[in-house]
């Protein structure tokens, strides 16, 4: 912790300019300090507001993760006041007030409401600190309190402190380890009476205090802190989390697409690609040809990087690749290709002394420098296997050769066939903020460079994980500009993710307890738009997790957004290659695991049309239980809270999961929408198939050998393909509906999936649209295509699935031909509409 060297500067005043309008202040302190302080206030979209607060040696962020979007208000019904020492401002629907009597105080409302959503702490808002800054303001300790991109569970932040900053913390604890991997100053407070998000655009180190820090003097209250420059912060208001979520999405960016294969099984695991005997291009070959042989669809593979361990020195040689392993690397990729598996190949940002360009990097100034020896900053660097470290440099993404050295790196994997990059161990631990950096590279702002010291500090650590995410993206762009790069980075900012469309949690650890606490990271994360997020099933580090275990961790993961098993199984005897996961290890539960992956692929265009959803609208596929059912008291619960037992997983998926051994059943609690005419509640996917009220908790049946607690709601729709590998043709399309157990009271359930090619950077997005009500005697449907965006999927016909007992018959409501096609290999009754 840095020492505090507060100073609230006060009695400020409005500065005359002609920048002054109506949705805009500027004050000025006039406390006796070494510099005044200059405070910012502008309205910038009727529910986005920006503030700044700097002086000459307190700076904006000189590389901010956005930029400053142009003022948009048009048509907006705007009205102000002002006095001496405050402006109320009215925009749309939201009362912005600024007061300055002593310290600026921003409070925000709703228009007509006297409760505020936020309001800044009076008399010690915005405060001088050292180097840096800090903002305090008003905590609410009944809120919720969610975002920060990646963080320990529970999911509600509220009354605790974390750091802003990124670290490699391998095996750690997912209720206690801080800081994980990710820098997003992103913080969102919801109450059932609305939301406000508060952003930072620094890169630079700092932390959040949600409440954790209590002074009588003070009352309640929040504190960000940062430890360099001034500060620039986005102020977002919505009526819902969803509302905030996405006009974050319009400030920082919608998430990526990705490409439809990486939401199959990827496998993974240190040890294959780091054999010699037998290598490892043949133990990859092996290990897909038993894919198949088992019947387990696969459609990518993590090569972790014993593919680049050098021959010689016999450590890690980024872009390089070890001969003996690897043979013919084209001529490998291209076998696997065949086996219909994809290709990520592992690069981190770092080189040691050995590497073949270390010396080229150092003259073109590409590595940081050590201001005190004028040598390039060197520190202690994962080198080979596990715990096996080596001197060398982390690359400076600011250095124009550096940037271009990398990007030529990515272009040379990609150049034989590898079908994406991940970026791994970018989180930049460096030990010194005095380090300098070169600043060459032309996206620096010649202002910032001028204005701003050169230092890791004063720029971030964090600058050079989004600038590595860029470098390799455009390299990927640069080789296939017709299809979308797919970039897996661990390290995440707001900006990495304008290049990166997939991160996971990394190095997690085998535990019952971390396979739970992984859920609300991932909730935490979507809000944050990590939205192709997931977790290494089974357990990155510990021991083997036991089948229970493992087919538990499966059956979960096989509803969440990515869906990987990747490890590094260290031990005593092996610290090398260690040992990996595979999903036929235990053959009394191979079945099962087959039955659970086969049921992903079966349910893949629903996940797939979610990240299509989320890169139109920003509504991540994993949401908390309250998503939506905001005027429920009940899901404002600590429990419902913790996030950490179950989750939405699209509209129509309720899941839940099992997370203690020898458990076979779950507590789930059923959300119900206040207001409806009447909410048809829920039912049971697996045995006993039951339907269910909403507004409840309700034990769900869980046996380990069947499936985790799954409901769907009652008027969702769950489109399906063939349970097999996405290589295979396409062809086949079913729809999977939950009518009422009886009639709907003439009321009609609308869902609507997307499909596009899944590669293309920009495709034409279709929709399909399944509506249906019932009665006691039968299911009306109706099925609409909307292809006029060009893409029309090789399917035709529609088969319509009902659930498991309902014998009803289905008749189309606009005269569509329906047949009947009769029972499944489930026993539910199918019926086919015909193109």
């Amino acid at each position: 912790m840095s020492p505090q060297k507060e100073q609230c500067p006060r009695g400020y005043q409005l500065v005359p300019s002609a920048s002054q309008q109506e949705t805009t202040l500027h004050l000025r302190s006039t406390t006796k300090s070494k510099t005044p302080f200059d405070f910012s206030f502008e309205a910038i979209r009727q529910n986005l507001f920006r503030v700044t607060f700097t002086s000459s040696d307190h700076a904006l962020p000189p590389y901010p993760s956005v930029t400053k979007p142009e003022v948009n208000l048009h048509d907006v019904n705007i009205t102000s006041k002002s006095s001496e020492t405050s402006k109320m401002m009215e925009i749309g629907g939201v009362t912005a007030t600024v007061e300055w009597d002593q310290t600026p105080v921003v409070s925000l409302a709703w228009t007509g409401s006297d409760q505020p959503l936020h309001c800044d702490l009076p008399l010690r808002s915005y405060v001088a600190d050292g180097t840096g800054v800090a903002y305090y303001s008003v905590h609410d300790r009944e809120a919720l309190h969610v975002g920060l991109g990646e963080k320990a569970a529970p999911m509600d932040l509220t009354g605790r402190s974390f750091q802003l900053s990124a670290t490699d913390c391998f095996g750690y604890d997912a209720y206690k380890s801080d800081p994980l991997y990710k820098h997003i100053p992103l913080l969102i407070k919801a109450t059932p009476q609305g939301c406000i998000a508060l952003f930072s655009t620094t890169h630079g180190r700092g932390s959040w205090s949600v409440g954790s820090e209590i002074d009588g003097l003070w009352g309640h209250f929040k504190i960000y802190r940062q430890d360099y420059g001034g500060l620039e912060q986005y102020m977002i208001v919505g009526r819902t989390l969803k509302d905030v979520v996405r006009s974050y999405a319009q400030l920082v960016g919608f998430p990526l697409l990705v490409p439809r294969w990486a939401y199959g099984y990827v496998s993974g695991g240190y040890k294959y690609s780091a054999l010699d005997e037998p290598r490892a291009s043949q133990a990859l070959l092996e290990f897909a040809e038993r894919l198949e042989r088992e019947g387990i669809p696969c459609s990518g593979h993590q090569m972790s990087s014993g593919y680049s361990i050098s021959e010689e020195s016999k450590v890690r040689t980024v872009f390089s690749w070890n001969y003996h392993r690897f043979p013919h690397p084209k001529e490998w990729v291209d076998k696997m290709h065949e086996q219909g598996i994809r290709l990520i190949t592992n690069i981190k940002p770092f080189t040691l002394a050995s590497h073949p360009d270390f010396q080229r990097l150092i003259d073109s100034r590409g590595f940081f420098q050590d201001p005190d020896t004028k040598e390039p900053g060197y520190m202690r660097l994962w080198s080979a296997g596990g715990a096996t470290g080596g001197d060398g440099c982390h690359v400076d993404f600011t250095s124009e050769e550096a940037f271009k050295w990398w990007f030529d790196g990515c272009k040379s994997l990609k150049a034989v066939g590898i079908d994406g990059m991940w970026n791994d161990n970018n989180e930049y631990t460096l030990p010194n903020d005095d380090w300098t950096l070169a600043l060459d590279d032309s996206m620096v702002s010649a202002t910032a460079k001028t204005s701003v010291p050169n230092t890791v500090g004063q720029w971030g650590r964090a600058l050079h994980t989004e600038l590595m995410g860029k470098s390799s993206h455009d390299a990927m762009l640069a080789l296939e500009p017709k299809y979308r790069p797919f970039i897996l980075t661990r390290s995440a900012t707001p900006g990495t993710m304008r290049y990166a469309c997939s991160t996971w949690s990394g190095d997690n650890v085998t535990s019952w307890e971390d396979m739970k606490g992984s859920n609300a990271l991932s909730l935490n994360s979507g809000m944050s738009l990590l939205q192709y997020e997931g977790h290494d099933i089974g357990g990155f580090e510990g021991p083997q997790p036991s089948p229970e275990l493992l087919l538990r961790w499966i059956q979960l993961g096989c509803h969440s957004i990515r869906f990987t098993i990747n490890c590094f199984k260290t031990s005593p005897d092996n610290s090398d290659t260690g040992d990996v996961i595979e999903v036929w290890q235990y053959p009394e539960i191979t079945p099962l695991v087959r039955a659970a992956i086969k049921r992903r692929y079966e349910i893949l265009p629903y996940i797939y049309s979610l990240g299509l959803a989320s890169h139109q609208t920003a509504t991540p596929a994993q949401r908390w239980v309250g998503w939506g059912y905001e005027t429920d008291p009940e899901v404002w619960s600590k429990k419902l809270k913790a996030g950490d037992e179950q989750f939405w997983f699209g509209d129509s998926i309720l899941v839940g999961g099992v997370y203690e051994p020898g458990v076979d059943e779950a507590r789930m609690y059923l959300p119900r929408k206040a207001g409806e005419v009447f909410d048809y509640g829920y039912v049971n996917i697996n045995a006993p198939y039951n339907y269910l009220a909403a507004g409840q908790w309700a034990v769900i049946p869980a046996a380990w050998c069947d499936s985790i607690p799954l409901v769907a709601k009652i008027g969702g729709a769950i489109p399906v393909g063939k349970s097999v590998h996405t290589r295979e043709l396409d062809d086949y399309r079913g729809v999977e509906i939950f009518p009422p157990k009886g009639t709907s009271h003439g009321n009609v359930f609308e869902n609507t999936w997307y499909e596009d090619d899944g590669i293309s950077l920009h495709p034409g997005i279709s929709s399909y649209t399944i509506s249906y009500s019932s009665t006691m005697e039968k299911v009306l449907v109706d099925f609409q295509r909307d292809e006029s965006s060009g893409f029309v999927p090789a399917w035709k016909d529609l088969d319509i699935i009902l659930h498991h007992g309902d014998q009803r018959r289905v008749v189309s409501s606009s005269g569509q031909e329906v047949i009947v096609k009769g029972p499944d290999e489930r026993g539910r009754m199918v019926f086919t509409i015909k193109a």
